[in-house]
Formats: structure tokens, sequence, C-alpha cells
């Protein structure tokens, strides 16, 4: 299994790609088959990615990036909060990929920031954009203030997001082990999110078939006599 990570920190040493590198262990940690761990700095494709806004031509470096995004099974996407949001140029490279490479890929979502105040731009910002692109946004979301590191609920929220992802990537119908040696009910992405017929994410195994009841005979069945 292949799993890119994305970083879109700009200092070296990072508090963004430490988080990323942590998601990225606890997916592997947790995975049921050998996983492929392919870190894309962001930082380093910066005049690339501003060059291919410009002519519409990616440069090789960037478009390795795009093709290694676009071929793996399971995305780690993580940002500094910019004035409330993501940054410019985690922005910028998902603008410049192909609008149908995250078309139901599971992507795990995550932000630092220098205050607790941002935590809600996993839910804001980052899960719109990944879900108009398509993409399975795993229900967990991971934001990482600088008071949460070295605090055990950010650990535990990081476990629990990588169990998620390796569920998601789990090939075959095999099943990824979970914290504490437990085993997801269900085994595939297909099985745990089935899509309708339209495409959207849905409770109902459309292969089933079910009846659609109109909104006026609910309400009709609820009338007292």
């Amino acid at each position: 299994m292949k799993l890119v990570v994305v970083s879109a920190g700009l200092s070296q040493p990072s508090s963004t790609r430490l988080l990323a590198d942590r998601l990225a262990a606890a997916t592997t940690r947790h995975a049921g088959a050998e996983v492929e761990v392919e870190v894309i700095e962001l930082r380093d494709l910066a005049t690339e990615i501003a060059r291919h806004l410009v002519t519409g031509f990616p440069p090789a470096r960037l478009a390795a990036a795009l093709d290694a995004v676009a071929g793996a099974q399971g995305l780690i996407a993580v940002t500094p909060v910019f004035s409330g949001s993501y940054s410019g140029l985690f922005k910028s490279f998902f603008d410049v990929l192909d609008k149908d490479a995250l078309t139901g890929k599971p992507v795990l979502i995550g932000a630092t920031g220098g205050t607790a105040r941002h935590s809600l731009v996993t839910e804001h910002a980052l899960r719109p954009l990944f879900s108009y692109l398509r993409a399975l946004v795993l229900p967990t979301a991971v934001y990482a203030a600088s008071e949460d590191w070295g605090e055990e609920g950010l650990a535990a929220r990081i476990t629990r997001a990588g169990t998620e992802l390796a569920r998601f990537m789990a090939p075959g119908g095999e099943e990824a082990p979970v914290a504490g040696g437990a085993v997801p009910d269900t085994d595939t992405a297909a099985a745990i999110a089935p899509r309708s017929l339209t495409g959207a994410i849905t409770s109902v195994d459309p292969n089933g078939g079910f009846e659609v009841v109109p909104f006026e005979q609910q309400l009709a069945a609820l009338r007292v006599e």
C-alpha cells in the first residue's frame, strides 16, 4: 500500500511536519499490510507550484508529487493555520491537482497553530475543501496547538486518526488491527461507507435496493386520526 503525506510547514524543524510524521507512524503501526510512505514537503515545491499556476504546466518535481498523490491508497494532509484557515501554499498545491485525483480516496486531515482558538479550522476549512474534491474525509481530524505537544490527549487523537486511515486503506478485504488488538466490524471503505446511486455516502447498501418514501407521505403517516 502507498501512503502519501503532504506537509505544508514552512520552518525547519516544523511542528506541521512533526504532526504529519506522527500521523503516518500511527497509520503504518495499525495497518494490516506493509505500507510505503512518501512525504511531500510543499516548502520545497513552492516555486514550482507558482510556476504551474501561471503557465499551466508542472515542472518535473511537482509533476512527480502530483502523480504520487493521485496514485496513493491513502493521503495525510497537514497545514499550519494562517489567518484562520489553511495556508496559501497548501491550497495552491491542491488547486493544481487533477480534479478527479482524490475521488473516493481516504484522506486524514490535520492542522497546527499557536492557539487552541483555531481548532475548528479542520472542520470549517479543510473538511469542505476535501469534500469538494470528492475525497473520503475521515471522521477524526487532528489539530495541534502549541500547548498540545506532550499532552496525552493529542497522542490519543493521533492514534485514533491513524487507526481510521489504516482501516480504510486495508486492501482486498483484509482487516487492519486497531488499538488494543480489536478488529473493525467492517473491513473495507466500501462496506463502512457505501455510496448511493448519486455518489453520496449513505448507510443503505444501494445493491440491496431501497424505496424512497416521499416527504408528504411521511408527514401523512404522522397525522393523528
